[in-house]
């Protein structure tokens, strides 16, 4: 049954009502969501501490070394100069190299630069080395790539530094390291990294428990499948998956993997939410969510037990590995038990009871168009998963009349097919392709809130 125009218009009138009900509770008396949060109590770094806790060229922190660039090189365009005036350059050569360095070096360093003055008023952030043409460093530095920078006060008062090196996280390098007692030293991902892409997912080979008890990948998941979630009230339930905020079959990304002392791993991008504790304890409202990348050895996270149960299970390793395919299911629940590990629906903002308000309009949108299409809750917590992707949005493993198969956005068609049902599953299959990617709603969400939200709120 095709949605008839006064149902899209009553969609469109509710989402609009909704915006206006945010932008009201946001003016409201008491800290609303249309206000910046207080700023948290930020921790100085210990001399010799560096964050995250890996090697600088680990794909979890700045990646590999690509090789070095010379003024003679083709790479060199890829640098870029940075004029700030707030930043002062020591450019001892007097070549202007150490103003050389990578556009998100340069995004880093200036949002660093405005974080300085703010927490110093009337001190700027000094560069002492940034790109290095040289050879003053040992081989396979990011200096010689413009994608390192050693950093100081410009009053050169080196108690600062401890903090300037936190500032320098919340900035967004990928590796910070309080190296020297008189300097920090900070780094980048290269800009074509697939792992700058913003965004927190989930390998397609991860698998999640699907009503009725099967396991199932996310790559074969659909929207309208139900799948093991925490319930706001501490239950496990089966939730609805109403969407994908992001899914590419075909991205590499670097991933993080928790394994538990229990034997579950947990794969996911750092900047997805995680539900860790420093103790394990039973009460699932101990269990916070943060970044993956906060994750140490010695947290807890909440596991999948016998009878609808949850238990928590203590992290005994954290490692990065590479994998393709990334997908993140916004389920009705907001929660999702990957790989038998709860986590979050959501990414990029830590606070995910903001992020859960904030997507209301998407579950009040799913609950208005289920009225209007009059489906049934026997319908929707059917176990034939054929039946329930087939009345939702896309399907990522059908099977039509005539034989064809669409397995993970991969078309194969029979010999007995007819050339206009094999130009509607292509047709399909070419939708299928371009609706991969971040979902729209998530990416305008992104957007107000970098407009109304302090920018320690997101993920570095």
């Amino acid at each position: 049954m095709k949605q008839s125009w006064w149902a899209r218009l009553a969609q469109l009138g509710l989402l609009a009502a909704w915006t206006c009900i945010w932008l009201v509770q946001g003016c409201g008396p008491g800290p609303g969501y249309g206000v910046r949060p207080r700023p948290r109590k930020l921790t100085a770094m210990h001399y010799k501490q560096f964050f995250p806790n890996f090697s600088e060229n680990n794909l979890g922190a700045s990646g590999r070394a690509e090789g070095k660039i010379t003024r003679n090189s083709e790479r060199f365009n890829e640098l870029v100069c940075n004029y700030n005036p707030d930043i002062v350059f020591k450019d001892e050569e007097n070549t202007n190299a150490d103003r050389f360095m990578t556009k998100r070096c340069k995004d880093c360093l200036n949002r660093l630069a405005i974080a300085v003055m703010n927490q110093w008023p009337g001190v700027h952030l000094r560069v002492t080395e940034a790109w290095d043409e040289d050879g003053h460093h040992p081989p396979g530095s990011l200096h010689y790539e413009g994608r390192a920078v050693d950093i100081t006060t410009d009053d050169r008062e080196t108690d600062k530094y401890g903090l300037l090196a936190q500032l320098a996280v919340e900035a967004g390098f990928d590796w910070v390291h309080y190296e020297s007692k008189y300097h920090i030293h900070c780094s980048v991902k290269a800009d074509h990294s697939v792992a700058v892409e913003k965004g927190g997912c989930f390998p397609g080979w991860a698998r999640v428990t699907v009503a009725g008890g099967m396991q199932k990948s996310l790559s074969s998941l659909a929207p309208g499948d139900r799948v093991m979630a925490l319930s706001g009230t501490g239950q496990v339930v089966f939730s609805q998956v109403l969407l994908f905020l992001h899914r590419d079959q075909e991205s590499w990304s670097a991933f993080l993997s928790l394994e538990t002392e229990d034997g579950h791993r947990l794969a996911v991008t750092p900047h997805h939410l995680v539900f860790l504790s420093p103790h394990c304890r039973l009460d699932s409202s101990e269990y916070q969510a943060q970044f993956a990348s906060r994750a140490k050895t010695g947290d807890c996270v909440l596991v999948h037990a016998a009878e609808g149960q949850v238990r928590p299970s203590r992290i005994i390793s954290v490692s990065v590995e590479e994998s393709v395919g990334v997908y993140a299911p916004l389920t009705e629940a907001g929660t999702v038990f990957v790989d038998g590990v709860l986590a979050s629906s959501y990414a990029v903002v830590e606070d995910h009871r903001l992020a859960h308000w904030a997507f209301g309009p998407v579950r009040l949108l799913c609950s208005f168009s289920q009225l209007l299409w009059g489906e049934t809750k026997e319908e929707q917590q059917s176990t034939d998963s054929h039946t329930a992707c087939t009345k939702t949005c896309s399907t990522l493993a059908t099977k039509d009349k005539a034989g064809v198969y669409v397995n993970n956005g991969i078309l194969n068609k029979q010999d007995n097919l007819s050339e206009p049902l094999r130009m509607e599953m292509k047709e399909k299959h070419f939708l299928q392709r371009h609706t991969s990617g971040v979902h729209w709603y998530a990416r305008l969400l992104h957007s107000f809130g970098r407009i109304f939200l302090d920018s320690s709120s997101f993920h570095p």
